[in-house]
């Protein structure tokens, strides 16, 4: 391409501190060096976890910052020993990175790699300051620059605008039931608490994997409908109980369910969610973000239930990212019924302000026309 080699200037929605709006600035991105991938974002979504860097609540990422990681686009050009791509191919960029080499990777059943990182230094500047790049990455941007084992080639046939999503929230949600929580007895049972793109898409997943009760935990009794789309058959508002949560999905399954979904990040539900499981052999798999210190007694594991955390659905990127844009392509995944708002990348506060007020399940921003 004839930008290859050439610092690109383009737009990107930059925050500037905590509590902050965005503002769209014109920002340099500079060519990629070896291994790096330079990628023309066509499509990228907003997600929690650019939330809780504004509230500044991941202390880990500093300032100025340059936020998403949601995202899909085509290769504009790449460094030195790049392999894996090639100009022109449509992309997934990846937060959790894949060297194929570590301990991790070389696991079955690990989607960590040693060279995960927060924050790299930066190829994006502006107004003569460094950008850091969230999770080495930043989608807020019409350009962007990433390491080579966190970006994979997807199907020239796929919507960018669609397939952005399974850069992050459908792919934690839907795998946390497949991968983690492993969902796979005939006629089980499960619940899922909190309805947002995650838990929607943890509910898809129990459905996927054969589920035969699938009890939706929200106290947004407007969420019911659009549950139903992706597989539940129950929907329980903690508002219309006296007694705690959990104690009502026990009686509502004689004795708890087989597999419980957290997707909200709050310390209370984690807890609830673990206790609404069946003895002996319920497994509760906690995917929602905190930082925040809870406890729980010991004695509440002697009852032989299980308790498990998942990072991107326990998905090794590389490897499952395309074949979950060709299942989306087959139909055997839904996508396009998580889109709720389409806005371009001058409007990303008010996508920020449209999730904060719980208005949107996702808003994909636009850079360019679809592809």
């Amino acid at each position: 391409m004839a930008t290859s080699g050439k610092v690109i200037r383009c737009r990107a929605a930059v925050a500037w501190g905590p509590n902050q709006p965005l503002v769209v600035e014109e920002i340099e991105v500079a060519p990629p060096m070896a291994h790096e991938v330079r990628i023309k974002i066509v499509a990228t979504a907003l997600c929690h976890s650019d939330l809780h860097v504004l509230k500044g609540e991941m202390l880990t990422v500093t300032f100025p910052t340059v936020l998403g990681h949601e995202a899909a686009g085509i290769v504009e050009s790449v460094g030195s020993g790049v392999t894996n791509v090639k100009p022109g191919d449509k992309v997934i960029p990846l937060f959790m990175r894949q060297c194929g080499e570590c301990r991790f990777c070389l696991h079955p059943e690990s989607n960590f790699c040693v060279k995960n990182r927060h924050e790299v230094l930066p190829r994006l500047t502006c107004k003569g300051q460094n950008l850091m790049q969230f999770i080495g990455m930043s989608t807020f941007s019409e350009y962007t620059v990433v390491d080579d084992i966190s970006v994979v080639k997807i199907s020239d046939a796929a919507p960018l605008n669609r397939v952005c999503l399974l850069g992050c929230g459908i792919s934690t949600g839907y795998g946390a039931a497949i991968n983690t929580a492993k969902v796979v007895r005939p006629g089980s049972t499960c619940a899922v608490f909190g309805l947002g793109a995650v838990g929607l898409a943890a509910v898809m997943g129990c459905k996927a994997a054969g589920a035969t009760r699938i009890i939706a935990v929200d106290i947004n009794k407007d969420k019911f409908e659009k549950v139903k789309v992706f597989g539940a058959t129950d929907f329980v508002n903690p508002k219309d109980h006296s007694k705690p949560i959990h104690e009502v999905l026990v009686e509502m399954t004689e004795g708890g369910v087989d597999f419980s979904l957290e997707c909200v990040g709050n310390p209370e539900l984690i807890k609830s969610a673990f206790e609404s499981c069946v003895r002996s052999f319920g497994v509760s798999v906690v995917v929602g973000y905190t930082q925040e210190d809870m406890s729980i007694k010991p004695v509440t594991f002697l009852t032989g239930r299980t308790w498990k955390g998942s990072v991107f659905g326990g998905y090794k990127g590389m490897e499952s990212i395309p074949k979950l844009v060709d299942e989306y392509l087959s139909k055997k995944l839904k996508l396009d019924e998580f889109v709720s708002h389409t806005l371009p990348l001058d409007r990303v506060n008010e996508a920020i302000d449209l999730l904060t007020q719980g208005k949107s399940i996702r808003t994909v921003l636009e850079m360019s026309t679809p592809q």
